[in-house]
């Protein structure tokens, strides 16, 4: 998403509009609101795991790292396929390691807590984080393009979507048949599960 140059994620905009008016950088502010939110999983009874430490450890590594070997392309017919594909694999990367249940990170945390207490869909909740941090980094004079509008409104679909497709299938006999009861295949009851807990 950086290299396609189109915008930044909603978060980044934050993070880079916090960093504007305090003189921090970005990845120390991404650090401090990534504390900061897992101080609002208290209320959500969210439980931190290894994904949540390597969420917080790994991401900024790994921006490094992909930046380092990425070009800067000039061309849009490269650009807008870096976007996209940026976004689906952002959704998919949450789809992979939410499903894995090692812990969710800070952010994702936020998402499926707030899933779980007010019963709203993935989808719903995280357009509606995304959006909220959005303005306020917008407000605070953080960068926004085409692409921050395209992940804010995208993520949470994709997000959705993911989780469901890559939950992996209640183990046969657990809860049933491995059919399933009720008509519901198991598989499914477990996707299901993971979104509603």
């Amino acid at each position: 998403m950086v290299r396609a140059g189109l915008g930044l994620g909603p978060w980044d905009v934050f993070h880079q509009g916090v960093a504007g008016h305090s003189g921090l950088s970005i990845g120390t502010v991404l650090i401090i609101t990534g504390a900061a939110v897992l101080l609002l999983w208290i209320p959500l009874r969210e439980r931190p795991g290894l994904g949540t430490v390597s969420n917080v450890l790994v991401i900024g590594l790994v921006m490094d790292g992909a930046l380092a070997v990425l070009p800067e392309p000039d061309a849009l017919a490269v650009r807008i396929p870096l976007l996209v594909a940026s976004v689906v694999l952002n959704g998919a990367a949450t789809g992979l390691y939410i499903t894995a249940r090692f812990g969710a990170g800070p952010r994702d945390g936020l998402m499926t807590g707030l899933h779980r207490v007010t019963g709203w869909s993935v989808r719903l909740v995280r357009t509606g984080i995304e959006l909220t941090v959005l303005a306020a980094g917008f407000l605070l004079g953080g960068s926004v393009g085409a692409g921050t509008v395209l992940y804010a409104l995208a993520i949470g679909p994709a997000s959705q979507f993911f989780l469901r497709v890559l939950a992996p299938p209640a183990p046969a006999g657990a809860g049933g048949t491995a059919g399933g009861t009720a008509g519901r295949p198991a598989g499914r009851r477990r996707r299901r599960a993971i979104l509603r807990p």
